[in-house]
């Protein structure tokens, strides 16, 4: 019996065709939320049929960039966990969120842009819920031990938070703003209570401290890939 032809290459050919139209759509989108998809069939390298055949339909990549979102978020919110980020005094716990969560946001701002018109605001809210019940969690240990002041509820002051945080995402869609995430992660902080003075330093110290992690992982990784032992070679092999 005939063996079957192997579909890997095809599956890893959609795959590749795949990723390049949700990297084309966030690039494309940013510049011109009113995009086509044959426009952007054209900016990524494909024909119609193959974009089509992915996505059927403007709400359908909508929402496999709210699905990529979404998935970007977690990943965040779990190297934050990692990091000991719920350990953390409030003040630098909050900044140490924010500076992780904002890189996230960045890439996904033209969302803001489109996802509420296209995808409903319940859509929007339930990509946030994760990351805005941490910040709740993070308040209300913040407003215990003293660091924030309890001038809201923490939930409706998350929810404020958040808010802001979306306006200065889309501040930057404009051109309005330029940050890094160190801006954000400091109106934030201000937002929640802290004297800006003691904001800005606790957001520097947090921003350095995350510099330096990045900075020794790459040179770890690099580390290893250099001492990773080859197979030796068998005699009589050819090259």
């Amino acid at each position: 019996m005939p063996k079957p032809v192997a579909r890997e290459p095809q599956r890893r050919n959609a795959r590749s065709n795949r990723a390049r139209i949700l990297a084309t759509a966030r690039r494309e989108l940013g510049r011109n939320p009113d995009t086509t998809l044959e426009e952007l069939a054209r900016a990524a390298g494909v024909v119609r049929r193959t974009l089509f055949g992915h996505f059927p339909g403007r709400t359908a990549l909508l929402e496999a960039l709210a699905e990529e979102a979404s998935g970007a978020l977690r990943g965040a919110m779990a190297a934050w966990t990692e990091r000991g980020g719920t350990a953390e005094p409030a003040e630098r716990a909050l900044a140490h969120f924010n500076l992780l969560m904002w890189p996230v946001g960045d890439r996904y701002r033209m969302l803001l842009a489109l996802a509420r018109h296209d995808l409903g605001a319940e859509r929007v809210a339930e990509i946030l819920a994760p990351a805005r019940a941490e910040v709740t969690a993070v308040l209300e240990r913040g407003q215990r031990d003293g660091a924030f002041p309890a001038h809201l509820p923490p939930a409706v002051l998350s929810a404020g938070l958040e808010a802001m945080t979306v306006a200065l995402l889309e501040q930057v869609n404009t051109g309005a703003l330029e940050d890094d995430g160190t801006r954000a992660a400091t109106a934030t902080l201000i937002a929640a209570g802290v004297p800006e003075g003691r904001a800005r330093a606790v957001v520097r110290d947090v921003a350095t401290t995350l510099t330096a992690e990045a900075a020794e992982a790459a040179e770890a990784a690099e580390v290893a890939e250099v001492a990773e032992p080859h197979e030796p070679r068998e005699p009589g092999r050819g090259e």
